[in-house]
């Protein structure tokens, strides 16, 4: 029996960041059906991706989809911070190391069809991890077993780690915090990400201040958007 996670969704989440959000799941829905899983990574830390897996990955679920959150950040865990989770429940790092099996590491998010794998302890090798055979078997299972597996990982402008879990991975999406990211920083990572072979299936722009902007103010206000997803 899968262990039972409390993981409180956000609920300050405005309008225009859920309409996102499904606008996001439709956009990768959209990519085929051999695109099942996605590795989300940023070019630095706090860009927004670990809230945006989680928040996807809930709407996924909603929508019918058996979802798995794979969190792939051994080095420092977004998912461990952000909601307050138990350090000492097995994960990926204790599976990818031998001491752990597949059915210790999966638990429920307690939402609907929503399952998650947390990082495990810090490990002091975590490319070297995720560079394993037994990584890319383990999410060969994992697509298997759910519709999507959804993959959070460290930025790749700190360290090595996404690139090579994006190996494994069907597809790639980078989360841009707007203002914060120049053109080159944006289009370094990218060409890291392209070098996994790993296909890139677009960028998320997040933290947009839609009224300082008058350009997405007038477009989000159309269409209810608060990213802008450009194809890559």
């Amino acid at each position: 029996m899968k262990q039972v996670l409390t993981m409180n969704d956000a609920g300050g989440k405005n309008y225009y960041y859920k309409e996102a959000v499904k606008i996001l799941r439709t956009n990768i829905q959209f990519t085929g059906k051999d695109i099942k899983s996605v590795l989300f990574t940023s070019c630095y830390p706090n860009e927004g991706k670990t809230d945006i897996v989680f928040q996807l990955a809930v709407e996924m679920g909603k929508a019918g989809k058996r979802v798995v959150i794979v969190d792939a950040d051994i080095r420092k865990s977004g998912f461990i911070k952000r909601y307050a989770l138990n350090e000492e429940i097995p994960g990926l790092s204790q599976f990818l190391s031998g001491q752990a099996e597949k059915k210790q590491i999966v638990c429920s998010t307690g939402y609907e069809n929503t399952d998650i794998i947390l990082s495990g302890p810090v490990a002091p090798n975590p490319s070297e991890l995720l560079g394993q055979t037994i990584f890319s078997d383990l999410l060969h299972e994992l697509r298997e077993d759910y519709d999507y597996v959804l993959l959070d990982t460290p930025p790749v402008g700190s360290v090595v780690d996404a690139v090579v879990a994006a190996q494994a991975c069907d597809g790639a999406v980078i989360v841009i915090e707007s203002g914060l990211v120049s053109h080159k920083a944006a289009q370094k990572t990218l060409a890291q990400l392209r070098k996994s072979g790993c296909s890139i299936l677009g960028a998320v722009l997040n933290k947009v201040d839609i009224k300082k902007d008058k350009y997405y103010f007038s477009y989000y206000k159309k269409y209810g958007d608060y990213y802008n997803t450009k194809q890559y």
